[in-house]
């Protein structure tokens, strides 16, 4: 029988349990931190923006990087799919680093690629995933991310009207 404790850090791991998603767990898992940057370029101020996505990133880490001992506990298995933190995070670095002036195609590219690096994992993020418990889970992401916002750069650069530009 699980305690009031293990339920909370289930809905924050499976990210109010979309990580459960029979079809793409960590693409519907990550959807709240999609939906949670669209309500910042929505309401607050440009100047601040930033500010928010970052502190949202460094938030979503520093519940991550614990959460992720108790994950592979409960669930038994090293970065277990229903944790989905990680992909939070992911999506966060890749909207910190790259965003165009339309919030749409910001948040379908960035969605799209951080997702795509995620999957196939480029070296050095499947080395990554070596890393104990709450590391490995969240930093092979990170670096992922890290590729796929070079990668929006570079797409951007190659082919703008790809990006409303």
């Amino acid at each position: 029988m699980k305690n009031w404790q293990d339920n909370v850090c289930e809905a924050l791991c499976t990210s109010l349990w979309l990580g459960y998603s029979p079809v793409a767990p960590g693409s519907v898992g990550s959807l709240p931190a999609a939906l949670i940057f669209v309500l910042i370029d929505l309401s607050a101020p440009r100047q601040i923006q930033t500010l928010l996505i970052a502190t949202a990133l460094v938030a979503t880490c520093m519940i991550a990087i614990p959460l992720g001992k108790w994950a592979e506990g409960h669930w038994k298995k090293k970065d277990p799919r229903y944790f989905v933190l990680d992909e939070h995070a992911g999506f966060w670095v890749t909207v910190f680093l790259f965003r165009v002036p339309s919030l749409a195609l910001t948040v379908a590219w960035a969605f799209v690629a951080t997702r795509v690096f995620d999957i196939i994992k480029p070296w050095p993020a499947s080395e990554m995933e070596s890393l104990p418990h709450g590391w490995g889970i969240l930093t092979d992401d990170i670096i992922a991310s890290l590729y796929a916002a070079a990668f929006l750069h570079v797409l951007a650069w190659c082919l703008p009207m790809l990006f409303g530009q």
